[in-house]
């Protein structure tokens, strides 16, 4: 038997994996709920959470900042947007998409608009104007003979159908569309194609052989079944981009159900324009992702680089300036990503945040030392436990925190400073379950199922408990020790002693630590110094944690050091 005093001056290493229990780790805990690790190492319980307004069911929040002094919040919810000012509704507005449709919605700012995109939907723009905000459809840019700069496709599944054209009795623009084998469908409708020289749009389908297709003036029939025709890539038939982005001031179109590997860049500061021209410098370009797998692109982010998240892997587009002639596009990693649902990438610190495919990782693309190549780092490597089924995630630079909302309602939170090498997870519980997070101007929003009731909430300083009605317990567990270097089969704690600042409530393995009675005073912020508590008794079972710091007061608690003194044997 021997005895042993161990203090713990940091918790950077936060809440980790039982698997590494056997491990000597200085700074890790086994459970750390409701606490954030600050840059210091230090540990303090969350702030509270602030209720805002009540919402629907399956509702979202995206994040929309024009100026520093212009700010909005905007909560989608089934075919509404609901828009916040200073966490004041000040405008309501109709939208195309259904509930259900939310998840896969995805989006890009650029100045005063906000472009969606989803894959059953014509994309959209929601803009901020002098007496408030619209939503429009997005329309391709028109040229003088009613074309219109949309890119064009021979589809594989075209591949020997032909279409005979034949005068139509609506008039002189209207011809009929007949192809050799059954093609039309009634989704065709409004559908754009080219053929013989010109472009048509689909009026009617009046079978699966026969349509009458109009177009821009008169036209010269063939007298021949044309074969070499093309479809645009985008509408209801073939579908509509999934994923957009902008990247050296060219908007990107990534991937549709039927084409899933394609991306499409509109012409330089012309963002309604991808038409391809002569391939000059500032013209539309149009890429293909090549690779022995089918890679189904889930995302891009407008980075360093242009990064593009797919199914079974990340890529990216070096090229600067980007070119029709200088497209390098290249496999870097192969991880892969979500494609069920929309988990928008994080930026942290120049590096890229994302859900892996699996749903159980969360990892930072990272450039090289040369600056040349990509790597995907594991930051759940420690405390896989945590990463369960993502369904919403946001990242808030002031606090250092990443959010990673779990299906079970249940808050990951990271708190990550490079700096200090701090890498920490730990989770946010409430009464009810966390259903979507983001985050405008340093503040972090929720929405949150209590019981039914669907709230919109932020995380705020000045609030001790959530919803001003909502108590939450904190907890910090130890991790399991080692002692000289063994791992003991006894362990026996006699006094544990905490250093802590600003704390008004603490327990320690359900005993509360006294504190001064003059802390509790109104315009007291806690108690700063060393507390401690005299603990009798063994333990055998040394994978439990032997201490256990918590408290359902809702008062503020900063731990800074634990140091237990005891004995053990081997």
């Amino acid at each position: 038997m021997g005895n042993f005093l161990k203090t713990q001056n940091a918790f950077g290493g936060g809440e980790m994996s039982s698997e590494f229990f056997a491990q000597n780790n200085s700074n890790g805990l086994s459970k750390l709920e409701n606490v954030d690790v600050l840059e210091s190492g230090a540990l303090k319980r969350r702030a509270g959470l602030k209720k805002i307004a009540n919402t629907t069911s399956g509702a979202i929040i995206v994040p929309l900042s024009i100026s520093e002094s212009e700010k909005y919040l905007l909560v989608i919810s089934h075919q509404i947007v609901d828009v916040y000012s200073n966490d004041a509704k000040i405008a309501t507005i109709s939208a195309p998409w259904r509930g259900s449709d939310l998840s896969k919605l995805q989006y890009a700012q650029r100045f005063n608009k906000m472009f969606f995109v989803h894959p059953d939907y014509a994309p959209r723009i929601l803009t901020k104007t002098a007496t408030g905000f619209n939503i429009s459809a997005f329309s391709f840019k028109v040229n003088s003979d009613a074309s219109v700069n949309i890119p064009f496709i021979k589809f594989d599944d075209t591949d020997g159908i032909s279409i005979s054209i034949t005068a139509s009795d609506l008039g002189n623009n209207y011809a009929t569309f007949t192809t050799n084998v059954n093609f039309w469908a009634q989704n065709s409708v409004g559908e754009r194609l080219y053929v013989n020289g010109k472009q048509w749009v689909v009026f009617s389908v009046q079978d699966e052989r026969v349509a009458v297709a109009y177009t821009n003036g008169g036209y010269t029939l063939p007298g021949y079944a044309i074969y070499d025709w093309t479809e645009a890539v985008f509408g209801d038939r073939r579908g509509w981009p999934c994923c957009v982005s902008f990247h050296q001031n060219r908007l990107i179109f990534g991937a549709t159900k039927s084409l899933p590997n394609y991306l499409w860049m509109s012409k330089v500061g012309d963002y309604y324009n991808f038409d391809t021209g002569s391939g000059l410098d500032d013209e539309a370009i149009y890429v293909t992702l090549l690779a022995a797998q089918h890679h189904q692109i889930s995302t891009i982010v407008s980075s360093d680089k242009l990064q593009i998240l797919t199914s079974k892997g990340e890529w990216a587009i070096s090229n600067s300036p980007l070119t029709p002639s200088n497209v390098d596009v290249k496999q870097h990693t192969n991880i892969g990503s979500d494609i069920t649902q929309y988990l928008p990438p994080q930026k942290i610190e120049s590096k890229t945040v994302f859900v892996s495919g699996s749903g159980n990782e969360i990892r930072e693309l990272d450039l090289d030392a040369l600056a040349e190549n990509y790597h995907a780092t594991d930051l759940s490597a420690f405390a896989r436990h945590l990463i369960k089924n993502p369904i919403s995630m946001s990242y808030n630079q002031t606090g250092h925190k990443l959010f990673v909302v779990r299906n079970d309602g249940i808050i990951a939170v990271l708190n990550k400073y490079d700096a200090e090498n701090i890498v920490a997870w730990a989770t946010y519980k409430t009464d009810g379950d966390f259903k979507y997070v983001a985050t405008l101007d340093n503040y972090t929003y929720v929405i949150v199922n209590r019981s039914g009731t669907i709230s919109l909430e932020k995380f705020d300083d000045t609030c001790l408990n959530d919803a001003a009605t909502y108590n939450f317990n904190y907890t910090i567990s130890a991790f399991p020790m080692i002692v000289n270097g063994h791992s003991p089969i006894n362990l026996r704690a006699r006094k544990i002693s905490m250093r802590v600042i600003n704390t008004k409530t603490l327990f320690v393995n359900g005993k509360r630590v006294e504190i001064p009675n003059y802390v509790y005073h109104a315009d007291n912020t806690g108690y700063n110094g060393d507390l401690s508590i005299n603990l009798l008794g063994s333990q055998t079972d040394v994978l439990q944690p032997l201490w256990t710091i918590s408290s359902s007061e809702q008062l503020p608690a900063t731990i800074l050091s634990v140091t237990i003194d005891g004995t053990y044997s081997i």
